[in-house]
C-alpha cells in the first residue's frame, strides 16, 4: 500500500515496484498496462514511470537466473545486452547468454 501525504513528501525513484515475469507475454501485459498514461520516455534497463509518476521495473525471473548462474562472460554478454534494452526482450537476453 501506498499512501499520498500530499505535497510535504512526494514520491521519487527511491520509491520502486519490481513486476517479476516469467514470459515476454508477460513482460509486455504489464509493460502495456503500467506504462499507459506515464512517461513517454520509457528508461533504461526494464524501468518505467506509470501516470501517477511511480517507478516500476518489469523483470524476467530468467535474467535473474542467468546472472546469478552464468560464467563471468555469459553474465558480461547478458549485461551488454541488457543495457541497450529499455523493455526487456527476453529472446534476446537468451540470445547474449547462449553467446
Amino acid at each position: 500500500m501506498a499512501i499520498s501525504a500530499g505535497p510535504l513528501f512526494k514520491s521519487n525513484e527511491a520509491i520502486s515496484f519490481m513486476v517479476h515475469c516469467d514470459t515476454q507475454e508477460e513482460i509486455d501485459y504489464y509493460w502495456e498496462r503500467l506504462s499507459a498514461g506515464g512517461d513517454p520516455e520509457a528508461q533504461q534497463c526494464g524501468w518505467l514511470k506509470d501516470k501517477f509518476g511511480l517507478s516500476w521495473q518489469v523483470v524476467p525471473n530468467e535474467m535473474d537466473e542467468m546472472m546469478r548462474d552464468g560464467t563471468r562472460e555469459q553474465i558480461s554478454r547478458v549485461t551488454q545486452a541488457f543495457l541497450k534494452m529499455k523493455k526487456f526482450n527476453l529472446a534476446e537476453l537468451r540470445k547474449a547468454y547462449e553467446g
